[in-house]
């Protein structure tokens, strides 16, 4: 007869062994940390749930319980990161058209579609910096409560602009529609309008402000470069958003505005196109980051020598921002300027993404350190570095896999086979 302590043993061994989480192993071949210097071979990523839990050498054997997922013939990367997409809308010659035409509900169904891309060309996260009708912060909830897939998404929703600036809704319009729009909608013209209009962004649920410096490409207006802020309006901006935990983007190509929005705080200058020496040292002092977004100033570039693809005032700046913005990045990177990966996708086609990593490669960024600006830098950029950027023990499960090897063929991620989430499988090429 058996004792009752033998009752209780049994007990208390089942009730541990059905609490535990059965495992995934993902056998890697080559593994690409994020954040060490060279590539590892070999590896057992072991995940419960959401996390993994340890990073292990060699193939470890499988418990009865536990799924193994094979890719040991491809190299396993963590999921990529896209600091400037906008997930709303996408470039095309009918954009302009589209504005006047699409209801909030298109704009909200396509940026489903282009979120679902987005995650399956490998980006398990993006910045969102400017949308129409705040449709990503719906977009983001819905992916969250696992509604429909995509990214995990930090958006800027409306983005902030002064009026005729780059970010002004009605610019283009006829006299009689172009109303005068102010904070709710984005425009801001004093230091109250920019506390209202931060302040609005957080009523909404914006996750982060996106200002525009500067002159734009393809707003409606123009000059491309001009400052746009006083910076007595973007300290009220940045002191507010501080107060209310955002973190600033801002938009910008010429010099001056870059200066401006630097001195005050920013935390990303996008595109810099016109970057001088001063910004640059400005940038490493102030420790700002900077989003190169080189496959937009190409998209833009091409388009231009289309005709009719872009109305009169953009063409000509299109065609000179464009290739400006190479050699902007080919000097920054040797000024020792932090670079964050972005793309402008939304301007070119959702899912190309990973083309930006063959433009910095090109223009003289070793591919490891391309890897890790989409990586572990833009995870500290977000300040979410606890949580994502590397393969470690303790982080989300975030990983893809590619064949063959990116650090000798930088074009290789632009066919991701492989897309883990949180631990759960959106993408497997069997």
């Amino acid at each position: 007869m058996r004792s009752p302590h033998f009752a209780l043993l049994l007990s208390a061994v089942l009730t541990i062994t059905q609490g535990l989480e059965a495992r995934t192993l993902v056998h890697a071949g080559k593994l690409i940390d994020g954040r060490s210097a060279t590539a590892a071979s070999g590896k057992t990523l072991v995940i419960e749930g959401k996390k993994i839990i340890e990073v292990a050498n060699g193939h470890l054997e499988p418990g009865p319980d536990d799924e193994v997922i094979d890719l040991s013939d491809s190299t396993v990367l963590p999921g990529l990161m896209d600091m400037h997409t906008h997930l709303s809308s996408e470039g095309n010659k009918n954009s302009y058209l589209e504005r006047m035409q699409l209801n909030p509900g298109d704009y909200a169904i396509r940026s489903v579609v282009y979120a679902e891309r987005t995650l399956m060309s490998g980006f398990t996260t993006v910045r969102d910096v400017g949308d129409s009708y705040n449709v990503t912060i719906s977009l983001r909830n819905a992916i969250n409560g696992g509604w429909v897939p995509g990214p995990r998404i930090f958006t800027a929703a409306k983005s902030l602009a002064t009026t005729g600036g780059h970010a002004d809704p009605s610019n283009g319009r006829r006299a009689d529609l172009q109303g005068d729009p102010g904070p709710k909608e984005g425009v801001v013209n004093s230091v109250g309008d920019a506390r209202k209009a931060v302040r609005q962004r957080y009523k909404e649920g914006a996750d982060l402000i996106k200002i525009t410096a500067t002159g734009g490409v393809l707003s409606l207006a123009k000059n491309s470069h001009n400052p746009q802020f006083s910076e007595e309006v973007l300290a009220a901006i940045i002191d507010t958003a501080n107060d209310y935990g955002f973190m600033v983007a801002a938009h910008a190509h010429g010099a001056e505005g870059m200066k401006r929005a630097i001195r005050a705080g920013v935390r990303t200058i996008e595109h810099g196109t016109f970057m001088d020496d001063e910004v640059m040292q400005l940038m490493n002092e102030h420790g700002t980051y900077y989003v190169p977004t080189i496959m937009a100033g190409k998209w833009v570039e091409a388009k231009a020598k289309i005709d009719g693809f872009f109305p009169d005032v953009v063409r000509p700046k299109a065609a000179a921002v464009g290739p400006l913005i190479a050699e902007t990045f080919r000097k920054a990177y040797k000024a020792g300027v932090k670079i964050a990966f972005g793309t402008d996708t939304g301007v070119s086609a959702h899912g190309d993404n990973a083309e930006e990593f063959a433009h910095m490669v090109e223009l003289g960024m070793p591919a490891m350190e391309a890897i890790q600006s989409a990586t572990s830098v833009t995870a500290e950029l977000l300040g979410i570095a606890e949580d994502v950027g590397t393969l470690e023990a303790g982080k989300f499960a975030d990983l893809i896999a590619v064949d063959g090897d990116p650090l000798s063929d930088i074009s290789t991620l632009q066919n991701v086979k492989f897309v883990m989430k949180e631990g759960v499988v959106y993408k497997d090429a069997e």
